[in-house]
């Protein structure tokens, strides 16, 4: 079972790296300016292991407590991006092990997360989620795009926090290449204060080549990797 999961694994992992590439090139981008994070969760702690050893050195998880204990279990020298919502009773165990927080969209989370960076020894990178579906859509996470500055300029003071740039999803059910590029002006405008903050964040299995085109510096994929999630995940 385990050679079968290791090939495919391998297999998931070889053709994203291949439609990184082909998507960088085509932007005009070096393919290596683009950062695969392999979103692992309700995926075992065994599937970690294997990514690890097929060179994946960037992964992701949602959930709280299950990305600390797949952290726990994991070799070293993984990076740990913590890409969903944050609860903020949660938030200070979270910087506790997560290398970069994605999902960072409300002031309330600054805090905790620093306090809980501080207890480790440790500074955490934090991106801005921005909110940028349609009015209409309702509310998913992420702060308003008129509201990133402020929220940045809290993440930049605090204390065991590092401002990373900005992350955000597109909206379900549209042509995400309009949302990337919006989400590639917030970024640039983000910089032009804060130069450090060059992280975008975008892209998952499904529209990973638009946000490429549109300038991402990672990309989040989960299924595309590692097949289907098992049922109830």
């Amino acid at each position: 079972m385990t050679a079968r999961r290791r090939e495919e694994l391998a297999t998931g992992l070889a053709r994203v790296e291949a439609r990184i590439a082909l998507a960088a090139r085509d932007a005009g981008r070096d393919p290596a300016d683009v950062t695969l994070v392999v979103v692992t969760k309700t995926f075992p702690a065994s599937d970690v292991q294997i990514l690890a050893e097929l060179g994946v050195r960037h992964v992701g998880e949602s959930r709280h407590p299950e990305a600390r204990d797949k952290h726990d279990a994991a070799p070293m020298g993984l990076v740990w991006h913590f890409v969903g919502a944050v609860q903020r009773n949660k938030a200070a165990a979270i910087a506790g092990y997560a290398d970069v927080v994605h999902s960072v969209d409300r002031a309330r989370l600054v805090d905790p997360l620093s306090r809980g960076a501080a207890d480790a020894d440790r500074v955490v990178r934090c991106l801005v989620q921005v909110n940028l579906d349609p009015v209409e859509s309702g509310g998913r996470a992420g702060c308003a795009p008129a509201e990133v500055g402020e929220l940045a300029d809290l993440v930049a003071a605090a204390d065991h926090l590092e401002l990373g740039g900005v992350m955000a999803i597109a909206p379900l059910g549209l042509d995400p290449a309009p949302t990337f590029d919006r989400l590639a002006a917030i970024a640039t405008q983000l910089r032009a204060t804060y130069p450090s903050a060059v992280m975008l964040s975008a892209g998952m299995s499904g529209d990973l080549e638009a946000a490429v085109a549109a300038g991402a510096t990672h990309v989040r994929v989960g299924r595309a990797v590692l097949g289907e999630r098992p049922s109830g995940g």
